[in-house]
């Protein structure tokens, strides 16, 4: 689905511990560049990642780099199976590059009661997550020369290193986790899964300054009506 000039979202359905959902994964497309993939979605997605872009007229060989906001399973789930199709260079932040990298195991691990009750296939991707090697450490402030310029925002809180884009030209921001969408309205990041609540909020204030036109929420989807507006008053509440 077209979301501006230079921004597409893939719908992914899914189900989670929660039940059934849709992962808004997105894509930055440069007619010189090519396309930036921004998340993979859990496991096993790479079929559903490819139908979505046959359905733009594109394919995995359009695919040029992988930018992760986050090395949560639903954000790098297919990334190792992407890698390999396309031959894409991988991004993120300091703060991510070692648990991408597998050099460290997740932020968030299942507590001894959780892993009891999860079946064997689940318990072996949270004891071999996917991972993949970084081609190139993002920097807070950093412009990407893609799609009339892509600036990365650090917005550490859901996880240490976790990172949002701005692409300028269509003032579009792809949050990753650092914002949800329910029915058009921003909404801060699910609580349960997000280590810093404070700090999330804090990175939320960063991103209401910038001249936003809408919201791309991994979970929740697009939000263009007042997005500006409803970032600066979830930016201006106090934190949970």
């Amino acid at each position: 689905m077209k979301i501006s000039d230079h921004v597409y979202t893939l719908p992914l359905s899914t189900t989670l511990g929660s039940g059934p959902t849709t992962l808004f994964v997105s894509l930055i497309v440069d007619d010189v560049q090519g396309a930036t993939l921004v998340d993979t979605g859990v496991p096993g997605m790479k079929d559903k990642i490819e139908a979505a872009l046959g359905e733009i007229g594109l394919g995995l060989s359009d695919i040029k780099r992988i930018i992760i906001t986050h090395h949560d399973l639903d954000h790098i789930g297919s990334l190792p199976d992407i890698v390999e199709a396309t031959g894409a260079q991988v991004l993120t932040s300091a703060g991510e590059l070692p648990y991408v990298q597998g050099d460290l195991p997740g932020q968030k691990q299942p507590t001894p009661e959780m892993r009891a009750g999860m079946p064997p296939q689940m318990l072996a991707v949270f004891d071999n997550p996917p991972k993949a090697r970084v081609d190139q450490v993002l920097q807070d402030g950093e412009r990407l020369d893609i799609a009339g310029g892509v600036r990365v925002v650090y917005t550490p809180g859901h996880t240490v290193g976790h990172l949002s884009l701005f692409v300028e030209a269509d003032g579009v921001v792809i949050s990753g986790d650092a914002l949800g969408s329910a029915d058009g309205t921003l909404t801060l990041p699910w609580p349960q899964g997000t280590a810093d609540m404070p700090e999330a909020v804090r990175s939320i204030g960063k991103l209401a300054q910038l001249p936003t036109r809408a919201v791309l929420a991994y979970h929740g989807g697009l939000v263009n009506e007042n997005a500006a507006q409803q970032l600066q008053a979830l930016a201006a509440q106090p934190s949970p």
